[in-house]
């Protein structure tokens, strides 16, 4: 059974005004001594009946560049990851030396993703981004140029103040310096974060929706025309550099989860949350991971499975549910043009990429009980004269 691990690193430099995740804001360097404990402890308790050693390893947060080589060693010599597993840091450019760099390869870092967010000097200050853009320049040097296996950068699009002619020149500056790999995202304002409140003052004005869609359909012209590959709704990558651990999520393998906030999937479907809070996670047991309801994990099949570029198994989510969306639903999404059907598996089309969450919302609120007489797609296919779906 493949699967992976994810560590939350918690600590930031600071919040960014956009961020809701489980984060501790702190200037210097953390004493990251106790978590790691912590971290190796718990690994210990969540891989015994592990399958095998993982295939990946995905150290987010938070900022794991904040921490060091040590650190990072130690971590993955718990984890025994197999020989050839695929080993990410997230990091960000004001972190980035030569010094860090040759201290995290050598503790098995082969794979580094950048939060670069913008190169643009105005939206990376309205973003709080602590680089500027030389020094995001300069890291992104530094790591094409350290022997890693493949590395990353994210793009943030739709903030306030961007314009599409911003966007175009981030995307512009991916394609020039080369980047393998680049995962974008569309500014969400999360409640009870800096934006939040700014947008409730009528201080911050959100990217409008005309705006939003032109950026997206943007990025898939340029970084399809420069020869990357969309292999999930907004991940583009060369041939060969794909992200191994996110595919885990996409496809709905198990993944454990590792430290305060982060969240498991064990190897009996079993899910999990940690605490949030360092403080907490440090101090208490690990929570026992419950088993989804038939209905949840029909929607985390959906959710990853259809932003994936291999869309979702029909066949599959039933065998493992007991349910399928509605036949005659999914016939009208087919008519829409926005999902098709190839074997037993639906995906989206390009019509219905930039539409994925609403699609997926659509097919998830029409979930019912499979019909044992059928196979997933003739029952999709067949029209409604040719036999009733009751």
């Amino acid at each position: 059974m493949t699967f992976g691990v994810y560590v939350h690193v918690p600590w930031c430099r600071a919040r960014c005004p956009y961020c809701h995740f489980d984060i501790l804001p702190q200037a210097g360097r953390p004493d990251a001594d106790p978590f790691v404990a912590r971290v190796v402890a718990e690994a210990k308790a969540r891989l015994a009946l592990a399958p095998g050693p993982p295939a990946t390893i995905f150290f987010g947060g938070g900022t794991p560049s904040r921490i060091d080589g040590t650190a990072f060693a130690t971590m993955i010599e718990a984890l025994a990851p197999a020989s050839d597993a695929e080993i990410t840091a997230e990091a960000n450019p004001e972190d980035i030396d030569d010094a860090w760099l040759a201290e995290v390869i050598d503790a098995g870092i082969n794979r580094i993703s950048l939060g670069v967010q913008s190169f643009i000097p105005e939206v990376a200050r309205r973003l709080g981004r602590g680089h500027t853009s030389p020094q995001a320049e300069a890291a992104i040097q530094r790591i094409a140029q350290a022997g890693l296996r493949t590395w990353s950068i994210d793009l943030i699009f739709a903030v306030p103040g961007q314009s599409a002619q911003m966007f175009r020149d981030d995307l512009r500056r991916v394609t020039t310096l080369g980047v393998p790999h680049v995962s974008l995202y569309g500014l969400t304002i999360e409640p009870e974060t800096s934006f939040a409140r700014a947008v409730a003052r009528g201080r911050l004005m959100p990217v409008d929706d005309e705006t939003w869609r032109q950026m997206f359909d943007d990025a898939a012209e340029w970084l399809g025309g420069a020869g990357y590959e969309r292999y999930e709704v907004s991940t583009f990558a060369k041939p060969g550099h794909r992200c191994a651990h996110n595919q885990l999520y996409w496809t709905n393998r198990p993944y454990v989860g590792l430290g305060p906030g982060a969240h498991g999937s064990g190897f009996e479907g079993e899910r999990w949350k940690n605490p949030a809070h360092l403080t907490t996670w440090l101090s208490t047991p690990w929570p026992v991971g419950e088993h989804p309801t038939a209905q949840e994990a029909a929607m985390d099949q959906l959710i990853g499975g259809l932003r994936f570029v291999e869309g979702v198994s029909l066949g599959h989510l039933r065998q493992r549910t007991g349910l399928e969306p509605d036949p005659t639903v999914v016939r009208g999404l087919l008519a829409g043009g926005v999902v098709a059907v190839a074997g037993d598996r639906l995906t989206l089309t390009p019509v219905g990429v930039p539409l994925a969450d609403g699609v997926v919302q659509r097919l998830v609120d029409a979930l019912i009980p499979i019909n044992e007489n059928d196979g997933p797609a003739a029952r999709i296919l067949r029209t409604p004269t040719d036999r009733s779906d009751a």
